[in-house]
C-alpha cells in the first residue's frame, strides 16, 4: 500500500513536470508572437508621414525605401544635366547660368569641357550666328549594380540656325558618385569622368 502511495506521488510530480513545461512553452509562444506583432506594428508605423495641411488637418502620406527611386532619380540626374549643358541660345547670361547650373551636379571634367568650347569660341558663335541648340534625351543606361555607379546618354542635337537645323548624334559616358542633397542637387549625385565619346552631324534640314 506504502508502494502505490509513492508510485502516485511520483507519477503527479511527473504529470506536474509536465505540465509546467507545456506551460512555459505557451508563453515563450505567446510572448515571441507579441513581440512580433509589436515590432511589425511599429515598422507598419514608421512607414506613414502625418502632413500638417496649412495648419488645419492631418494628411496621411506613405514613406518609401529611398534606394526604390535611386535608378529613377540617377538618370533624371543625368537627363537634367544634359539638359542645362547642352541647352544654349544667342544670349550671353542665359548660356552662363545654365552652365553654372549644369556644373554644380558635376565634377571638374565637364568644366575642362565648357573652357575648352569657350576657349575656342563656341559659345561667341553661338551668340554671334544667333543660334539656339537644343537637345532631346533618347535614352539614359545606369548600371547601379557597381560603384561608381556607370551611365551612358543617348541623345540628339539640333542646331537651330535662321537658314537650316543640323541634327547631330550625342553619345556621353560617366560615372555616378552619391553626394549630398541640396537645393542645388536634388537628387544627390556627381557627375564624374565626364566623356563625350561621339558628336556628328547626322542630317541638316533647310528651314
Amino acid at each position: 500500500m506504502e508502494f502505490k502511495s509513492l508510485k502516485n506521488i511520483e507519477t503527479s510530480f511527473k504529470q506536474l513536470r509536465i505540465f509546467g513545461i507545456v506551460f512555459l512553452c505557451m508563453c515563450a509562444l505567446v510572448t515571441g508572437y507579441s513581440v512580433y506583432s509589436a515590432y511589425n506594428f511599429a515598422e507598419a508605423q514608421r512607414q506613414k508621414i502625418y502632413v500638417l495641411d496649412n495648419g488645419k488637418s492631418l494628411m496621411l502620406a506613405l514613406s518609401q525605401d529611398l534606394s526604390q527611386n535611386r535608378p529613377v532619380e540617377a538618370r533624371e540626374h543625368v537627363r537634367r544635366f544634359h539638359e542645362l549643358f547642352f541647352t544654349l541660345s544667342p544670349d550671353k547670361s542665359a548660356i552662363e547660368s545654365n552652365i553654372n547650373r549644369a556644373l554644380l551636379l558635376s565634377d571638374k571634367t565637364a568644366f575642362n569641357y565648357y573652357k575648352d568650347l569657350s576657349e575656342k569660341g563656341y559659345y561667341n558663335r553661338i551668340i554671334s550666328g544667333n543660334i539656339n541648340q537644343t537637345i532631346q534625351i533618347d535614352s539614359v543606361v545606369c548600371n547601379l549594380s557597381v560603384y561608381p555607379y556607370q551611365v551612358a546618354t543617348y541623345g540628339k542635337q539640333m542646331i537651330i540656325r535662321e537658314s537650316n537645323i543640323t541634327e547631330r548624334s550625342l553619345i556621353t559616358y560617366c560615372r555616378l558618385l552619391n553626394s549630398v542633397r541640396s537645393d542645388n542637387n536634388p537628387h544627390g549625385f556627381t557627375i564624374e569622368g565626364f566623356e563625350i565619346k561621339e558628336n556628328k552631324d547626322i542630317r541638316v534640314l533647310a528651314r
